[in-house]
């Protein structure tokens, strides 16, 4: 049976983000203390008034000391939690259940990952024993597979999708470019990602997110004592947490070009939430793009676009800042950066800052809309877990 939700149940009173880059100076403490601080200092709480934490990291701690020993905590439960590249979404999941459950009045829930001084070049992944039939592929070469799928399906040029690529890397590169808390704050021009080195398939280096260090927190409580801490409080309206069976990798026919967790996850975060037309009902959308590709197929996926006509509307403009529906408005993964424990939170962030009008006035969003969707992805195509969460600011 399908969750029954907590929509209004829960409330963010305060939220802090360290910003995303190459953090040669600062190792994990320092990134944390520097994004709980802020949360703390903008819900008006602190290390004693917060009942309990989550931490989500996937390799850069290993227990909730992670948390409690740079922040000195003392007597406090700290859970931590993972689950691959949504593990921050997963902190901030189980977060919204103990308030909402009634097991405990303030939490937070806590992302960080601290890769560049790791020398991977990707994610640092453990890896558990198997049964010798796992393939071995990069990241760049699993999310590689949508684009020809695609393109396969929907009757595209190799001409036509290059452009629609390109565009998705431009647009959050423009964006990033407007936040000083992203790793990349450089226009790139569409020439520039066109002919950058390939990767993987038809992915060049542009197209593929980066590795970064960073951290991110959020201050949760119950809704109606939202307003004691803060008097622009966002309203949790649905939380949703997909985890695929991987029959997608042992099925000859699977389709590469939809992410059935993702579609699926979002159908149930709008029936908690009441969205019966996204693209209509919400002010912006962080989408998890890792690979241009990912945010193509996610287009369609979260519902933003009929199934064959996203590539249209992302060359349209639809998801451009100004556009109908502001999709990565801080630049995504893609031009923000990607510390595997941070990035839900981060996507979070932005919506807190958009729709409390916080945002900078160069990259803010248009409208009056309140409701902001935020989607986080683990794994790879065929087998991936995938979270949609959508706040707003108004409770019902």
């Amino acid at each position: 049976m399908p969750s029954t939700g907590i929509k209004d149940k829960v409330a963010i009173v305060g939220m802090g983000c360290t910003r995303f880059a190459e953090h040669w100076d600062k190792g994990v403490p320092e990134l944390l203390e520097e994004a709980v601080g802020q949360a703390w200092k903008s819900s008006g709480t602190d290390r004693e008034s917060v009942d309990a934490y989550w931490l989500g990291t996937m390799s850069s701690g290993f227990s909730g000391i992670t948390l409690a020993e740079p922040l000195g905590l003392s007597g406090k439960p700290v859970t931590r939690v993972e689950n691959f590249c949504a593990t921050g979404s997963e902190a901030f999941r189980n977060a919204c259940y103990a308030v909402a459950s009634g097991a405990y009045d303030v939490v937070m829930a806590v992302g960080v990952e601290k890769l560049k001084d790791s020398g991977f070049s990707g994610l640092a992944i453990p890896s558990p024993d198997g049964d010798g039939t796992d393939v071995e592929l990069s990241a760049p070469a699993m999310f590689s597979l949508l684009a020809p799928a695609y393109r396969a399906k929907h009757g595209l040029s190799a001409e036509q999708l290059r452009e629609v690529l390109t565009r998705i890397a431009w647009k959050n590169h423009r964006n990033g470019a407007r936040n000083p808390l992203a790793q990349y704050r450089k226009e790139i021009s569409r020439d520039a990602i066109t002919a950058s080195p390939i990767v993987a398939g038809q992915l060049g280096v542009l197209d593929c997110s980066g590795v970064s260090d960073g951290a991110a927190a959020a201050v949760l409580v119950r809704a109606e004592d939202a307003y004691r801490y803060t008097d622009r409080p966002l309203f949790v309206k649905a939380l949703s947490l997909v985890a695929g069976n991987g029959s997608g990798l042992r099925d000859p026919g699977y389709d590469f070009a939809t992410l059935p967790e993702a579609a699926q996850s979002a159908a149930d975060a709008y029936r908690q939430a009441g969205v019966t037309e996204p693209r209509a009902e919400l002010a912006m959308a962080e989408v998890h793009d890792c690979f241009t590709p990912t945010e193509l197929i996610l287009m369609e996926d979260l519902g933003f676009a009929e199934r064959g006509q996203a590539w249209r509307d992302v060359l349209n403009g639809t998801f451009d800042l100004d556009g109908d529906l502001p999709v990565n408005p801080d630049g995504g993964l893609k031009s923000f950066g990607h510390p595997i424990g941070a990035s839900g939170l981060r996507m979070l962030f932005e919506c807190w800052l958009q729709l409390r009008g916080e945002a900078p006035p160069e990259r803010r969003i248009p409208g009056d809309r309140t409701l902001a969707l935020t989607h986080n992805l683990g794994g790879q195509p065929g087998r991936c877990v995938s979270f949609v969460s959508i706040v707003g600011t108004e409770r019902a």
